[in-house]
Order: structure tokens, then sequence, then C-alpha cells
């Protein structure tokens, strides 16, 4: 536990949240001193690391700030207007874990909703090539969907250095510059008429529970996080979609190929999250689904996850591709963990 709390303060410190960092490193020291994190983390000692224990208690805390039920936290948090000063948080982080101990375990059996706007970066440069090689209307679907964000990812604006942009003028979602190397086809315009996707546990967006849960996984330091998320539950307020209550598996089981359409499946850093007997049901129903599919009924996968391009290579986020009829795998890019910037190949 104490070695997956520390490789999770590192990649908080190297994708730019200075706050979680240090504040998960303090967690590890006080589970090794036998302090309050390790009551609130007895019995998950075997946690695998991508289980992301510590985002999963940060979350709580996050949401206890948020609803002004630890204020002297608060004023560190800068989501709540706080100063963001790293070295002031631990103390006050350190009397939450043992004053509200019951409460911030009940957090630990979630899986992190971060529903990440960030990485309909990757899902749009992906719906450019799948426009490009099958001009006419689509159906998003996402797996693993949370609250269905990125279901809306075709009205969020890709704003490119050289001027150029992708989307809605208008959209209160700006993704600045989030792309890099060989650009997806630029002239291409997905034309989405049908937006579903499942969740084992989907967020309304609309609500302000939702809102509220959504907001308790993004890193409080990260401004631009922050933004990108408020803009995004605003144009769910707009544009309708639907987040069934289901597996990932049993709702591919249930999807069919619409006539006249591409139906797009996609999905984002939610695979390890599935047993692998679950992962193989996925597998073969896309092939089921692509074997099935024509030039009336098409069918494209795209995911972004973390993967090994070959055996023994290193983790990357990569951005991967197949349209049927054909279904050939393609790597498109390579991604963060939270999509910006996504590098096109």
């Amino acid at each position: 536990m104490v070695g997956h709390l520390r490789d999770q303060a590192q990649a908080c410190a190297d994708l730019g949240s200075p706050l979680y960092a240090r504040l998960l490193a303090r967690v590890a020291d006080d589970v090794e001193a036998g302090g309050p994190a390790a009551d609130v983390l007895r019995g998950h000692e075997q946690d695998p690391g991508p289980s992301a224990l510590g985002l999963r208690l940060m979350g709580g805390v996050h949401r206890l700030v948020l609803e002004r039920r630890a204020p002297e936290l608060a004023t560190v948090f800068p989501s709540v207007g706080g100063s963001g000063d790293p070295g002031s948080a631990w103390r006050p982080l350190r009397a939450l874990l043992a004053s509200h101990r019951d409460e911030l375990r009940g957090w630990l059996d979630r899986a992190p909703q971060t529903n990440e706007v960030g990485r309909s970066a990757a899902l749009i440069g992906a719906l450019q090539h799948v426009a490009a090689a099958r001009p006419g209307p689509v159906r998003l679907v996402e797996i693993g969907a949370s609250a269905g964000l990125n279901l809306r990812a075709d009205r969020f604006r890709v704003e490119l250095a050289d001027g150029r942009s992708v989307g809605p003028d208008t959209s209160p979602v700006v993704l600045r510059d989030p792309w890099r190397g060989v650009l997806p086809p630029l002239d291409a315009s997905a034309d989405v008429v049908e937006r579903i996707g499942c969740d084992v546990a989907p967020v309304d967006p609309t609500t302000t529970a939702g809102r509220l849960l959504l907001t308790s996984y993004v890193w409080p330091d990260q401004r631009e996080r922050h933004e990108r998320l408020r803009g995004a539950l605003d144009l769910a307020r707009e544009v309708p979609a639907t987040v069934e209550k289901a597996g990932a598996a049993d709702f591919l089981d249930r999807l069919g190929l619409r006539e006249g359409t591409t139906t797009v499946v996609w999905h984002s850093v939610m695979w390890q999250y599935l047993p692998r007997t679950e992962q193989d049901r996925v597998r073969r129903r896309l092939d089921a689904l692509g074997a099935a599919a024509g030039d009336r009924a098409g069918l494209a996968y795209a995911s972004l996850e973390p993967r090994h391009r070959t055996p023994g290579s290193r983790h990357e986020f990569l951005v991967v591709l197949r349209v049927w009829p054909g279904g050939e795998e393609r790597v498109l890019g390579v991604a963060s963990p939270h999509g910006l910037p996504t590098t096109w190949e």
C-alpha cells in the first residue's frame, strides 16, 4: 500500500499537482507510522496500484472540503479559494482523517469518477479520422461513461496554436493547443445523432449532487481542469445523453448496429477496472459487431488506455482506433493520462 501511495504521489507531481503530491507522500508516511491514515486505509493493504487507492481517499477528502465541512483544509484548497500551499495542508488533513475516519473509509470502495474532460482531445481526434473514413451520421457510444460528459465531445472546441480550430465557436469547453504531431483530418465533421453509454455507477451531471461528485475527483490545484469540467457540466444541461446503469459487456451485448450510421464505441482509462473475463467479453462482442458491419452500417472502436506497444515496453496512454469493415487496429497517437496534450503519429 505504502509503495502505491508513493507512486501516486509522484504521478501527481508529474501531472502538475504539487498539493496532492505532498499530501499523498505524507499519507504514506502516516500509514508507516500507524497514524490516522493507517486507520482509514486499514483493510486495503493488498489493493493493486491501478485501483488508485490514494485518489479514492482524496476524492472523499475533497468532497468534505467542497461541502464546507473541512474549513481549515479549505483555506489551502484552491478549488474553494484556498492558498494552494502544500506545506500548510498536512496538519488539517491529518486531523480530518482522524475526525471523519468512517466516512472517508466509505469512499475507498468507489472507483474514481473523474470523467476527465481533457481526454476528449483524444476522442475528438479519433472522431475526425472516423468522419474522414466514413462520412455520415454517427452514434456515439461510451462504456465506463461515468456522467457521459465526453459523449458531448463533438460540441467541444479544439483551438490549435496556428489559429485553426475544430468544433463550435460558442462552446463552453475549449481545449487550447491540445494536439501535437501529425494532426487528424481537420476538414471532416462528425454528425452525432445519438449519444448513449453505460457505467456501473452512473452520475447525473445535471444535478447538484452529480456536479459535486465529479468536482470532488478533480485535483483542487488544477484550475484549467476545473474550468473544463464547469463548461462540460453546463453543456450537459443543453445536450442530452443517456447513460445506463450497466456493466460494459452486458451493455454491448444489447447494442446493435443501425442502418445508415456508423456506431463509434469509445472508452478512456476505465479498462483497468474491468475483470479479465469482462474484458474478454467486450473484445468478443466488438469482433461480432465488426463482422456484421458493412457499407450501410459501420462500426468504429476508439480507446485511450495505458497499454504496452510491444511486450516488455513501458506503459503509454495510447489512442487506438479500429474501423469496420476491415477492423485493423491503428495506433493514432499517445496522450497524457488526462488527455492533454495528445501527440498524433
